[in-house]
């Protein structure tokens, strides 16, 4: 089944102001960055999608297995050989921090290295996209380098996060 209308884009935008003698002077500030992907495995291309609501038990942690035990909305299984974009977004009625990475074992570590996490308190987010010029993206490697590790950062209360994860099969 064909993946269409694949698309990250983050935004941010600001401005700087400062009362002057006659006036106020202004410095806006923006940065945006976005891609589009066309269905396949190449260059520009992605085929794979992972899309879910998640929530885990005050003090829970959850491996997302990027290589095959993933479900997509169909039913599917999802195997991910690279991963192009991802979104994770902790939801804003959490009392917890959500925490991405660190896996125990087989981690997946080309986005955040082996021990490395985010942490993302109520209502944050973290966007990564490798861009369309990037063939490689994230590598996945099953059975050693495939564990996403998401956290509930204590006790007392479950967390509930978003995650949106496109990539490609080959």
């Amino acid at each position: 089944m064909p993946l269409s209308g694949t698309m990250l884009a983050v935004s941010a935008f600001a401005e700087l102001t400062s009362a002057l003698d006659l006036g106020t002077g202004r410095a806006a500030q923006s940065l945006s960055r976005s891609m589009s992907l066309t269905n396949g495995t190449g260059v520009g291309k992605a085929d794979r999608l992972f899309s879910d609501r998640r929530t885990l038990a005050a003090s829970a942690t959850e491996d997302l297995d990027l290589a095959g035990v993933l479900l997509d909305a169909f039913g599917a299984a999802v195997t991910f050989a690279r991963v192009k974009g991802i979104i994770v977004a902790a939801a804003a009625g959490n009392t917890n921090n959500v925490v991405v990475g660190n896996a125990a074992s087989n981690a997946w570590a080309t986005l955040l290295g082996a021990t490395s996490t985010v942490t993302l308190r109520p209502g944050a987010f973290v966007a990564v996209g490798t861009g369309v010029a990037d063939a490689t993206g994230y590598a996945v490697t099953a059975g050693t380098g495939d564990l996403l590790k998401i956290a509930n950062s204590g006790a007392g209360t479950s967390v509930t996060y978003d995650v949106h994860i496109i990539g490609a099969s080959a």
